[in-house]
């Protein structure tokens, strides 16, 4: 004789959504994964962000088909008594069973052994240039080679972190922090507990990361209330130095993106010193090492301070490049406050994502992100495989009136610098006040 089912409403669901407390409902199943978050190949965040609700949609976006056969061993005994699937939820889980059937989730193309290829290229141009040329001008073509490598790194490094881009696990680690650790000095660990909590909570002033640039950038006049990142766990105080800087954001947009490289390398190290539970940290710092010292090795072969000089800011600017492309992803879309919803997964990540409408040709520029509302949809699939997605795409956002933003890259970045500009604008209004600053008053003292 059957059980009789134990039922929850959504709203006690809800009340389980703090650390040590996380339920989640995936397909009216509930599940208690509080003592597993810490375990969780993508990190603790995510469960955190969705806790509380029905977390299907993401769930199946994140998770292959075996996956499902883990589940029971945290469901808890109860069941949503209030249980609905949207129609555009029936729809979205129509498509991803529908390219699991493609095999389109598994069929990876021969993009990552052209993309190594050309990688090799770009890596012995730049260093043969190092070492076997006296001509200035070689020297400066040679940074922007690297600066060109480090992008495709990026893409492959991007890519492994989403889907198994080689024939196993160890292997596909292995390109991770060869891509990512060894050969552009950014830990892949990083990347990942930063990535996922961006896919998870696309512009969610407060929960993404991606949006949180303070003192450098906002995309928002939200920010000038000093908000509270649940990513990085502490305020992002909008004072009179970070007022400075808002104020001049879109004059100081590109200048920074040529330098935002900086940073990755500075995250990547505050996260593997921290008191954090880093996986494999050992291979993270390992690789990290590698690349500390073949990178400066390089550079100090040129043969004066000013060429050295050049080179770093040549592969860095060049680079910058990438650092621009995920920007205009996102800075320019949609942007709310307060956590992810589970019950508007689609809705959330069109409305907060905009498309870079390219050439077919053009693909290897941008490294799939062109097509980052299907990237966002379904991001466990291989980069060949979006454009061949696109149509369905669009025609699911066509169907349940969901937006599908698309423009040419260089409408796009108009389109940044022109919500950056007003962010600005409003920064300047000195009717709001803010904890005085003196560089602040200093330059704008009048009389």
């Amino acid at each position: 004789m059957a059980q009789p089912k134990n039922y929850i409403t959504s709203e006690d669901l809800k009340s389980h959504n703090k650390p040590g407390d996380l339920w989640i409902s995936i397909q009216g199943k509930v599940y208690d994964v509080s003592d597993w978050a810490k375990d969780h190949p993508g990190g603790a965040l995510p469960l955190l962000s969705l806790a509380g609700q029905d977390v299907t949609d993401s769930f199946v976006a994140y998770h292959p088909g075996t996956a499902w056969q883990y589940l029971d061993k945290f469901f808890n005994g109860f069941y949503l008594r209030d249980y609905t699937v949207s129609e555009v939820s029936k729809d979205y889980r129509r498509l991803v069973s529908e390219f699991s059937k493609m095999g389109l989730f598994e069929k990876k193309g021969h993009g990552v052994l052209i993309t190594f290829c050309f990688m090799a290229v770009l890596f012995v141009a730049s260093v043969w240039g190092v070492l076997w040329s006296d001509s200035v001008w070689v020297h400066l073509i040679c940074g922007g080679l690297m600066g060109f490598f480090w992008i495709q790194s990026g893409w492959l490094g991007h890519d492994s972190g989403h889907y198994q881009i080689m024939p196993t696990r160890k292997l596909n680690r292995l390109v991770q922090i060869l891509t990512g650790n060894c050969l552009a000095g950014i830990s892949i660990a990083w990347w990942k507990w930063n990535h996922n909590a961006h896919h998870i909570s696309c512009n969610s002033l407060d929960f993404d990361p991606d949006l949180q640039h303070m003192p450098f950038f906002v995309v928002s006049s939200k920010f000038f209330n000093s908000i509270t990142s649940c990513f990085y766990d502490r305020k992002l105080n909008f004072d009179g130095f970070a007022r400075f800087l808002v104020s001049y954001q879109h004059l100081t947009f590109y200048p920074v993106m040529c330098f935002a490289r900086i940073n990755l390398f500075a995250q990547s190290f505050i996260l593997l010193l921290s008191k954090r539970t880093v996986p494999y940290r050992v291979h993270e710092m390992m690789g990290l090492v590698v690349f500390w010292i073949w990178y400066p090795l390089l550079v100090l072969c040129l043969p004066s301070w000013g060429e050295k000089v050049m080179f770093i800011v040549a592969s860095f600017s060049v680079t910058g490049i990438q650092h621009v492309q995920f920007c205009l992803n996102h800075f320019s879309s949609n942007i709310y406050l307060g956590p992810p919803s589970g019950n508007d997964w689609c809705g959330k990540q069109t409305s907060g994502t905009l498309n870079i409408e390219c050439p077919s040709w053009m693909d290897w520029f941008h490294g799939g992100l062109q097509f980052q509302i299907e990237h966002h949809l379904f991001p466990r699939l291989p980069r060949c495989q979006l454009r061949k997605v696109a149509p369905f795409a669009r025609e699911l956002c066509k169907k349940h009136n969901l937006p599908y933003n698309i423009a040419p890259f260089w409408e796009a970045n108009v389109l940044t610098l022109r919500t950056l500009r007003s962010a600005a604008l409003q920064a300047r209004d000195l009717t709001n006040p803010v904890p005085k600053n003196l560089v602040w008053e200093a330059v704008n003292t009048h009389g």
